[in-house]
């Protein structure tokens, strides 16, 4: 076995250790019943319409990330672009351990462009990520100073919305000075980003629906944005864990119920796993779909 494989290997139990290790931690915390009966109770059609919505923010991501590729002159089609966005949600998920979406696509696009630099490519992976998160941030700052957030210094709600304010110029100047090739997509990748968070607030607001939740709504909202940035980092899988650590703190500060709020993490990771489940037979297809070399 090489070294690679080994890496790849190590990498998946640390991850798997992680988030069986949060979860244990977390349930031991709650109120067990109180969770499997907001389980049991969940509305079926509104849980089908936050998987819709889920999955209308991620075919939004997918333009997000072909309008990207346009600075290189990479033209996708647009089949075979959310084709290759399913496959990589896929990868990322079921094969943490190994090359992950993200790094399935440079490969991908590399194989069929070869005029394009690896660097550029990654680059592309890197400011769809970036985008996303300006987004969340934003979102996220906003949602806090709606919710029933509460501490003893008067000045940190002026310095979180300073925060969100400051986060597009300062990402404006990031892409400018280290990626100037993709400073044209600035404009269209932001729009689309905006909706992409969007889409996911319509997803979890479902959610809180289908579990019929009572409290504030922007509570869980707030902490739901917070636990996306958390989530991003690779040290979970899926997230999973790492969401639902937010969520037990977080109820310390904003008016939500501890059980509801885990069942909704929980919710939110089947709706995320259902949708990566689409690009499981994108897997076998995708290398004979044509891809289009000239804009549409």
């Amino acid at each position: 076995m090489n070294k690679k494989k080994i890496n790849a290997i190590i990498k998946l139990v640390v991850k798997l250790s992680l988030t069986t290790g949060a979860l244990i931690f977390v349930f031991r915390k709650i109120d067990v019943e109180e969770f499997k009966a907001s389980i049991l109770d969940t509305s079926v059609p509104l849980f089908f319409l936050a998987f819709l919505a889920f999955n209308l923010s991620k075919i939004v991501a997918a333009f997000r990330f072909k309008q990207f590729l346009r600075p290189l002159e990479i033209y996708l089609e647009d089949k075979y672009n959310l084709m290759l966005s399913y496959v990589g949600m896929f990868y990322n998920l079921f094969l943490p351990g190994s090359i992950g979406g993200d790094g399935y696509k440079v490969f991908v696009l590399k194989q069929q462009y070869k005029a394009a630099r690896t660097r550029q490519l990654v680059s592309v992976s890197i400011l769809d990520r970036i985008s996303g998160l300006a987004f969340l941030f934003i979102l996220g700052c906003l949602l806090l100073l709606s919710s029933s957030f509460q501490v003893d210094l008067p000045w940190i709600k002026w310095v979180i919305l300073l925060l969100a304010v400051l986060v597009l110029p300062v990402y404006y100047l990031f892409v400018r000075v280290l990626f100037p090739t993709f400073k044209s997509a600035f404009i269209p990748t932001s729009h689309l980003s905006f909706w992409v968070q969007v889409g996911q607030l319509t997803s979890a607001f479902c959610l809180l629906l289908a579990l019929n939740v009572q409290d504030p709504f922007v509570d869980y909202l707030t902490l739901f944005m917070i636990s996306s940035v958390v989530a991003v980092l690779p040290f979970t899988i899926g997230g999973v864990g790492a969401r639902e650590l937010v969520f037990l703190y977080g109820y310390q500060y904003l008016q939500i119920q501890e059980g509801k709020a885990i069942a909704f993490t929980i919710l939110f990771f089947m709706v995320t796993a259902l949708s990566s489940l689409v690009g499981l037979p994108f897997v076998f297809t995708i290398d004979r779909e044509k891809r289009q070399d000239q804009p549409d």
